[in-house]
C-alpha cells in the first residue's frame, strides 16, 4: 500500500486561497492531484467555513480525501496548565471528520497533567499529534521529555515531525529524527533557505539532497504533508509533482 500524502491548504498561501473563496475550494485542486488527503488550518477559516464546518467534511467526502485538522494552538499554556480550548477543538476535528487534531506543544512541565488530557481525548474521538513548532517549545529538549511522558503512562498521543522548523530553533533535524522517530505518526514535509530574519520555506528538492536522508531516519509508513509553497498557474500539476515525488520518494 502506498503512503499517504496530505496538502497542507497553507501551501497554496492564504492570499491565493482567500481570494479562491476558501480552504474549501482548492479540494478540487488537491484532488485532482491525485493526493489522499488535505490538512484543513483552522486559522484560515473564511466566515462561512467557521460556522459551517459540517458543509466542509461533506465537501472533503465528496472529493474523496481524508481529511487532518490543524489548530493554531498550544497544547500547554505559558503557566504550564492544559490549553482550556483543547476539548473544543477536538470536537471540531470530530465535526471534520479529520482523522487527527494538530497542535504545538506549548510549555509541558507537568506530567501529572497527562490524566486530564487522557480523559478529554476518551470523549474527544479525534487522535492527538504535538509538532514541534518554530519556538523554543519546539526544541528537542521539551519535545523528548514529553514524548517520554506520554510513553511512561501509556498514552496515544504522537508527533508531527515538522522537517524545517528544526532550523528555525536552531536544532538539527538529523539529530531530532534519530531522538523522535518512534514517536511520530506524520511529518510535515519542506525545507528552508537562510534569510535575513530566519529562515524561509521552500520545495524538498531545491534544498539539495538533506531532505531524502532526513526521510529515510524517519518512518516510512506515515502520512507525509506538503507544507511548501506550491505556485504557478497550474497549481493542479504543481501540486500533482510533489504529490508523486513524496508518495514514491524511498524511505
Amino acid at each position: 500500500m502506498s503512503r499517504k500524502i496530505f496538502v497542507v491548504t497553507a501551501a497554496y498561501g492564504h492570499d491565493r486561497v482567500r481570494q479562491a473563496g476558501g480552504q474549501c475550494a482548492m479540494l478540487p485542486v488537491i484532488a485532482a492531484a491525485g493526493a489522499d488527503g488535505v490538512e484543513i488550518r483552522r486559522e484560515m477559516f473564511n466566515e462561512q467555513e467557521q460556522t459551517d464546518l459540517a458543509a466542509l467534511a461533506v465537501a472533503i467526502t465528496e472529493h474523496q480525501l481524508l481529511a487532518c485538522y490543524s489548530a493554531p494552538e498550544p497544547l500547554y499554556l505559558a503557566d504550564g496548565a492544559l490549553n482550556p480550548l483543547l476539548p473544543d477543538l477536538l470536537r471540531e476535528a470530530r465535526t471534520l471528520n479529520a482523522l487527527w487534531l494538530k497542535v504545538s506543544l506549548g510549555h509541558f512541565t507537568d506530567s501529572q497533567t497527562l490524566q486530564t488530557l487522557r480523559s478529554w481525548l476518551a470523549t474527544g474521538g479525534v487522535r492527538l499529534v504535538v509538532e514541534n513548532d518554530q519556538t523554543a517549545c519546539g526544541q528537542l529538549p521539551p519535545m523528548q521529555r514529553f514524548s517520554a511522558a506520554c510513553q511512561v503512562q501509556d498514552l496515544p498521543v504522537m508527533l508531527t515531525f515538522d522537517m524545517g522548523n528544526w532550523l528555525w530553533v536552531d536544532s538539527s533535524p538529523e539529530q531530532a529524527a534519530r531522538h523522535l522517530a518512534p514517536f511520530v505518526s506524520y511529518i510535515h514535509v519542506k525545507a528552508a533557505t537562510p534569510q535575513q530574519n530566519g529562515y524561509r520555506a521552500i520545495a524538498p528538492d531545491e534544498g539539495g539532497s538533506r531532505w531524502q536522508a532526513l526521510l529515510r531516519a524517519l518512518p516510512g509508513d506515515v502520512p507525509r504533508g506538503i507544507e511548501f509553497p506550491l505556485e504557478g498557474d497550474d497549481l493542479t500539476a504543481v501540486t500533482r509533482r510533489y504529490v508523486e515525488l513524496l508518495r514514491e520518494e524511498e524511505a
